[in-house]
């Protein structure tokens, strides 16, 4: 019983010595461990309890029971006291230099081409018309043959659209006048819409020409709808993207799917027509910037709505041609090349 007693002093004493030592949780675990634990020191000696008299078996569990008792509180302190020795090291080598620059959040902003078609396609809002939108992988029977291109046009040449099946007559659609077919198929008038959309040609890349570019189409069928409807259009469509001085020209051209037509000229933002060397309009005074006109009365008929009883007006603008024109940009290129230099300048 003696001896048993002893080894539970020296046990405590070791540990008082080894715990002034330890500076880590992970050694402070060890040696819990080693004293406590399923296989530790204080265990061994309560297994010699069976060996003991009836008189000295409740001595033997007393005492180890203090000392028990003795260990887990000390272990506990210490842990407490490195945790906050810890805590201490890590304010000190954390500490905030209130004097160093801050990191500056980077905001994204639309593509130049957005920011024009939203400006677009608001104005037209405003007038009532809504957003109709469409397939880009397209049908020859939408994209050509429903307005007035027969078989034998140029503009289906191989050489000039994108062909995913000849034979099928399936394409990536060439203009979005397409969507005006569309809507027209499964709506009855009247119909004011714009047609927003990506489409594709088959040009060589340079500094004005891309095979892959944007357009923005309008169309109206209503009752009584005249040439002069369309010029107040473009005309009230005019002044609110480039301002209130500004005017439009009609020059006579030809288009299969709209008779009357014309192309459609801006008085220039920068020099307003009275700078000759003027750099944005190059001394015309006027710019071009879309094409429209009475929508054909086949294109209507084909479409399965009375010409007689109803006429419409369409026009299409080329976005990168109004935004270059717009922002001043001489590359078309510089839209598709994702260089965040170029794009910051439209953070608007």
């Amino acid at each position: 019983m003696d001896k048993l007693l002893s080894e539970l002093k020296a046990i405590e004493d070791k540990f008082k010595t080894r715990l002034d030592e330890i500076s880590e949780k992970n050694d402070l675990e060890k040696l819990k461990i080693k004293l406590l634990g399923k296989k530790g020191e204080i265990t061994a000696i309560m297994r010699n309890m069976g060996k003991l008299s009836n008189e000295d078996r409740p001595k033997l569990g007393q005492a180890a029971n203090v000392t028990r008792q003795y260990i887990e509180k000390n272990i506990a302190d210490k842990l407490e006291e490195i945790l906050q020795a810890e805590e201490d090291r890590k304010i000190a080598t954390e500490t905030i230099d209130i004097s160093l620059p801050g990191t500056k959040d980077e905001f994204g902003s639309r593509h130049p081409l957005a920011i024009m078609s939203k400006q677009i396609c608001d104005v037209f809002i405003g007038l009532g018309y809504s957003i109709a939108e469409g397939p880009e992988v397209e049908l020859d029977y939408y994209n050509f043959e429903m307005l007035r291109l027969p078989p034998g046009h140029p503009a289906r040449d191989e050489q000039d659209t994108f062909y995913m099946d000849y034979d099928q007559g399936i394409l990536l659609r060439s203009q979005t006048s397409p969507v005006q077919i569309r809507v027209m198929e499964t709506q009855k008038p009247p119909i004011y819409i714009v047609c927003p959309g990506r489409v594709y040609r088959s040009d060589a890349v340079d500094a004005t020409h891309s095979p892959i570019f944007h357009q923005i189409e309008g169309l109206a069928v209503d009752e009584n709808l005249r040439m002069s409807d369309l010029v107040a259009s473009l005309e009230l469509f005019a002044i609110k993207l480039f301002g209130e001085n500004t005017k439009i020209r009609l020059r006579p051209h030809h288009f299969p799917f709209t008779e009357p037509s014309c192309e459609v000229d801006i008085s220039c933002w920068t020099c307003d027509g009275q700078d000759h060397e003027c750099k944005t309009c190059q001394g015309e005074g006027y710019i071009e910037i879309l094409g429209g006109g009475m929508v054909h009365p086949e294109v209507l008929e084909n479409c399965g709505i009375d010409s007689k009883k109803y006429s419409g007006f369409a026009f299409g603008i080329g976005m990168e041609r109004v935004t270059m024109a717009k922002f001043d940009v001489n590359d078309i290129r510089s839209f598709y090349e994702n260089d965040l230099r170029f794009l910051k300048q439209f953070n608007l």
